[in-house]
């Protein structure tokens, strides 16, 4: 599958071809806490298959198991773009809050389920606006967007 995508303020683009059966959702704590969310969807793609437009700043966290992770960011928007090998990348772990055609890339997996927020399940059971909370409440079944 062909994707496109950029950080919030265009300063960095990309095109990609994707396995879309490869996103996985992570909730390891380094996602949560990386992220600012319960939660991290990504899409592995091997750095072959990207092209980059625009220059991503590059943050190295260290992991308890002294693996070494590139995260990379627009140095201007702070936009999550990937993450990938510290030294001598081979896949980037696109993030998919970057992807032009997220909605169209479900998880197939989900890792780090010990450290999940036990309260994401109920988030189907609350009521949904259709975009602010002044906005009207959107019928049941319908998914909202994430924008």
């Amino acid at each position: 599958m062909q994707i496109t995508g950029q950080c919030h303020c265009g300063a960095i683009t990309f095109k990609a071809t994707v396995d879309p059966k490869k996103v996985v959702v992570c909730h390891c704590s380094d996602c949560q806490q990386i992220s600012g969310a319960p939660f991290r969807a990504v899409l592995p793609t091997p750095v072959e298959d990207v092209m980059l437009s625009g220059v991503a700043k590059h943050y190295v966290k260290v992991a308890d198991s002294g693996n070494r992770r590139a995260q990379a960011f627009c140095a201007e928007c702070g936009t999550q773009l990937y993450a990938t090998e510290a030294e001598a990348p081979k896949v980037l772990n696109i993030r998919l809050g970057c992807v032009n055609e997220r909605a169209q890339l479900a998880p197939n997996k989900q890792m780090w389920g010990e450290s999940a927020m036990p309260w994401l399940g109920q988030l189907q059971a609350l009521p949904v606006h259709a975009k602010g909370v002044t906005s009207p409440l959107m019928s049941s079944g319908v998914t909202p967007s994430a924008d």
